[in-house]
């Protein structure tokens, strides 16, 4: 596409030294410069020109100033940046070296002067020229570009008061605010990139505590690739909107709570007093490092692309039921997209009139189901007949309604196209869905929820693209005779304190048949599952694949075996309650997280015993759940199970089932 953006250009660091100049009347470029543009085939395949000149597009600022195009860099792909990011700007670095391994990229790619840009900030755009660039501060030199332009939200904002804060700021500005004007001469295309590199590293990838996590060489690894990866999900609609929303909304709350601990650790380190308030100041210094932890641990989950496959997550549906209608009136509503008269027979005499009614029952008309379903009331029923509708939006089903096919399922097809996180919504107290196939396309979570409730599928067909059907905390799913398969992700999804009963179906060509989901933090019901006669087969991983936490067992080894790092943690913290209330929080955060050993501070004031304890224990508890964290999010995988895998209290009934042919067997546990 014409955004193609220097796509092969950073494809790999291999390609840096391979590829010589030829022909070419200048002196070479260097290895760097080659790799950030494509190569012939790749600029080709793009549309680019032939002849020498820029490879990225512009556009121009919605506004009433008419400043010049500028590069458009905002649209790269995932494997661009990645590999601009693993290759040539971060590479191995710890967190601790990003700023400088960043200056370094920016060093051998950036301008030094002589190109404009805009600056850009949430109040005002102003037209500026680079004199200089300061690349370890990740700044540049700027002037007011002649002639003046500048786009302002307030009217009162005049060119005296652009100059006055740029004298303010001695006129340099962050590299991030800038947006490199276009030039088609392709002679500034990497400084262009690799502004808009460092820009979108530092608005979508780098948080502010990465400096104080575990400085080891895997940061891209730990930390770069996942978020990226998050990031493109989210704008490929790869990840569930109610998932998307926990995320960042826990992105905030970590922010929030690591200013208010960095604003704590700054007073605390400033005041010379020994006081009981700096006593105290220091607990709720502890418990903000247990909270932040806390939240660090749920965002790596949601970032973690098989974690966020196996755990489940709270997701609240905010559909309303309508109840009874007035005077508890009942509709059929029948759904066809020509109604003839043979149809109609057949219709009054299988459905509508089977027994003499004893009152009347009125019949509306629909050429769609989805305009059927809406329309429904408590006890409605809807019949769908012979036919292939295609629809654009969601079943969002909250009353007891009947949704029936009149024939077989493959004769009547419901497809879903065009985007959004599911195609059916069930939180009715008794929905019942029969002789009906379902097409799921672009259904970001699955082709059927059930929130709560009870929903029974019987006859029914299931094509499915992402997920399959979901049975979330407090529902309950029965499936007969019916027929799910296709689903990238599992079959059946089941949560913590749901039911789920499955009889004389199948589930196949799945990425795993049935997976029973936990939660990684909450506590809820084993979940009820009964298995009768049903088939489960040719599904890329396991058959059925249990999340378990394998923590309590954990807890009580340690406690049997008394492990010398726990005797150690006991004496560290009994002996240290009198001091710990005074010492530095760095000292004793890094001291609750190993970092330091038995950090013994001789010479400081005794203080208050019971402030002193609580520390004590707030350190200890801090420690083991640290621990417990990490060691339930190491080394993850689903594994094989045990044979008497169905032996478990969850399973209620399992009678007469099959396993066969599936991609890594019958039954897998991921533990954790």
């Amino acid at each position: 596409m014409a955004d193609g953006l220097l796509a092969a250009g950073w494809l790999g660091s291999a390609a840096m030294g391979l590829e010589s100049a030829s022909g070419a009347a200048e002196e070479p470029p260097s290895p760097l410069e080659k790799c950030l543009f494509q190569d012939e085939d790749s600029r080709s395949n793009s549309g680019a020109r032939d002849k020498p000149g820029t490879t990225l597009t512009s556009f121009v600022l919605a506004g009433k100033t008419n400043f010049p195009e500028i590069f458009q860099t905002s649209h790269l792909l995932f494997f661009e940046r990645f590999a601009a990011y693993q290759d040539y700007m971060l590479a191995d670095c710890k967190a601790s070296e990003v700023r400088e391994f960043t200056a370094e990229f920016l060093e051998k790619v950036l301008e030094p002067s002589g190109w404009r840009a805009v600056w850009r900030t949430n109040v005002f755009e102003v037209l500026v020229e680079v004199t200089n660039v300061d690349s370890a501060a990740l700044q540049a030199v700027v002037r007011l570009a002649d002639p003046y332009l500048c786009e302002c939200q307030m009217s009162t904002f005049t060119s005296e008061c652009v100059k006055e804060l740029l004298d303010l700021k001695e006129h340099r500005l962050p590299l991030q605010e800038l947006w490199v004007v276009f030039d088609d001469s392709g002679a500034f295309d990497q400084t262009a990139l690799a502004i808009e590199h460092v820009r979108f590293f530092y608005q979508n990838i780098w948080r502010s505590w990465d400096e104080e996590e575990e400085d080891e060489y895997d940061y891209f690894v730990r930390c770069v690739e996942p978020r990226l990866r998050l990031h493109y999900d989210i704008l490929e609609d790869r990840v569930p909107s109610g998932l998307v929303a926990d995320y960042r909304t826990l992105l905030s709350q970590c922010e929030d709570s690591y200013r208010e601990f960095l604003n704590l650790r700054s007073s605390l380190s400033s005041c010379d007093s020994d006081t009981e308030q700096e006593n105290i100041s220091m607990v709720e210094g502890l418990k903000l490092y247990s909270e932040i932890e806390q939240l660090k641990q749920k965002l790596k989950l949601i970032e973690n692309p098989l974690l966020r496959y196996v755990f489940g997550y709270q997701k609240n549906s905010n559909i309303q039921a309508k109840g009874v209608r007035p005077h508890a009136q009942k509709v059929t509503h029948v759904v066809s997209s020509a109604m003839m008269t043979g149809l109609l027979q057949s219709l009054l005499r299988d459905r509508l009139c089977q027994e003499p009614c004893q009152e009347e029952t009125e019949i509306q008309f629909h050429s769609d189901p989805l305009s059927a379903v809406n329309a429904c009331y408590e006890g409605d029923t809807v019949i769908v007949c012979p036919g292939h509708y295609v629809v654009h939006g969601t079943f969002s089903i909250a009353d007891s309604i009947a949704l029936e096919g009149y024939g077989l399922p493959d004769d009547i097809v419901i497809e879903k196209r065009g985007k959004g996180d599911t195609f059916v919504d069930c939180t009715g107290t008794d929905i019942r869905i029969s002789g009906i196939k379902l097409v799921q396309h672009d259904a970001v979570e699955g082709i059927l929820i059930i929130h709560r409730g009870k929903t029974t599928l019987e006859n029914c067909v299931l094509q499915c693209e992402t997920t399959g059907v979901t049975v979330r905390t407090s529902a309950e799913l029965v499936m007969k005779t019916s027929d799910l398969y296709g689903a990238k992700g599992a079959g059946i999804e089941i949560y913590p304190g749901s039911k789920c009963t499955l009889s004389d179906s199948g589930i196949h060509h799945c990425k795993e048949g049935i997976l029973i989901k936990d939660f990684l933090d909450e506590h809820y019901d084993i979940p009820k599952i009964s298995m009768v006669n049903n088939v489960i087969h040719n599904n890329e991983g396991y058959g059925v694949v249990l999340v378990k936490p394998t923590i309590f067992s954990d807890l009580q080894e340690n406690a049997q075996d008394g492990t010398e790092e726990n005797e150690g943690l006991k004496i560290q913290t009994s002996g240290e309650a009198d001091a710990a209330g005074r010492g530095d929080l760095d000292e004793l955060i890094q001291c609750a997280t190993g970092r330091l050993g038995l950090c013994a501070r001789p010479g400081l004031p005794e203080q208050l015993e019971g402030n002193g304890a609580l520390v004590g224990e707030l350190v200890a508890a801090s420690v083991q759940k640290g621990q417990l964290q990490k060691k339930r999010l190491s080394e993850l995988g689903i594994t094989q199970a045990a044979d008497d895998f169905m032996s478990q209290e969850m399973f209620v009934s399992i009678v007469g089932n099959q396993f066969k042919w599936n991609g890594k067997g019958s039954f897998g546990t991921f533990l954790f």
